[in-house]
């Protein structure tokens, strides 16, 4: 339980690193941001298919490791169609932390609880280096949420320290979730493959529905793809050391 706290913890304070740029800088460059979160995609990606989807087999076998992944995307893909995005472009601005940013918020919130989830059921697995490195992975997710979030409360003229502690309780949300998988999977007998498998689903719904189409949205997408093939290998090379 130490380790899959402490896993948690780092991964979730990543959110807050992402969003401490805040206090030194208001924008960054479109091809930086594309970068980074294509690199981003990479290690999401590599962690679920080298990771978390072999470990799920070796759990629970091919079947539910199949019925674990679908069950993943298609509770992302609810979450996505079900809650607002956030638009750090808009170019009238927020003026006010009106009901919109709270909803984004809230959306973040339940953003993040699959996100813990996949730390508590990869610590609670049988294999060490799984889950460091899938918190790796999410903390490495994190950083550029936590800096959009970071940049939209400011468009809202929320206060700096304001924004850090709302984009700290944010990623705080995902220790919470994170002991609730580790403690289900550790009591409940046959979780932790469709477990593993649900947030592998989770992962690769993110890095594809979200996080890819993001870095090529604008004219920067041959930088942006060897930025995803160099979070991809070194995702791999982290698995290696943990492995």
């Amino acid at each position: 339980m130490e380790d899959a706290l402490l896993g948690s913890f780092v991964s979730a304070m990543a959110t807050v690193l992402g969003g401490l740029p805040v206090l030194l800088i208001r924008k960054m460059s479109e091809r930086w941001k594309d970068i980074l979160v294509a690199f981003t995609a990479g290690i999401m990606v590599s962690a679920s298919t080298f990771g978390l989807l072999p470990q799920a087999i070796a759990e629970a076998g091919f079947w539910t490791m199949t019925v674990g992944l679908v069950l993943g995307v298609l509770v992302l893909d609810v979450i996505e169609r079900n809650i607002p995005h956030i638009d750090v472009e808009n170019k009238n601005g927020i003026r006010s932390l009106d009901n919109k940013a709270l909803l984004v918020m809230i959306a973040l919130f339940i953003h993040n609880i699959p996100e813990g989830l996949s730390t508590g059921f990869s610590y609670a697995s049988g294999n060490e280096g799984l889950g460091p490195m899938v918190a790796i992975a999410i903390g490495a997710q994190n950083m550029p949420e936590g800096l959009i979030l970071a940049v939209f409360l400011l468009n809202a003229r929320t206060p700096k320290l304001k924004s850090l502690l709302i984009v700290t309780a944010t990623g705080l949300m995902e220790m919470v979730s994170a002991v609730v998988g580790y403690g289900a999977a550790s009591r409940i007998d046959g979780l932790i493959g469709p477990g593993l498998a649900f947030a592998a689903g989770a992962m690769l719904f993110i890095a594809y529905k979200e996080l890819i189409p993001e870095s090529h949205g604008h004219g920067f997408e041959r930088p942006s793809t060897y930025s995803f093939i160099a979070g991809l290998l070194a995702m791999i090379y982290i698995a290696e050391v943990f492995g």
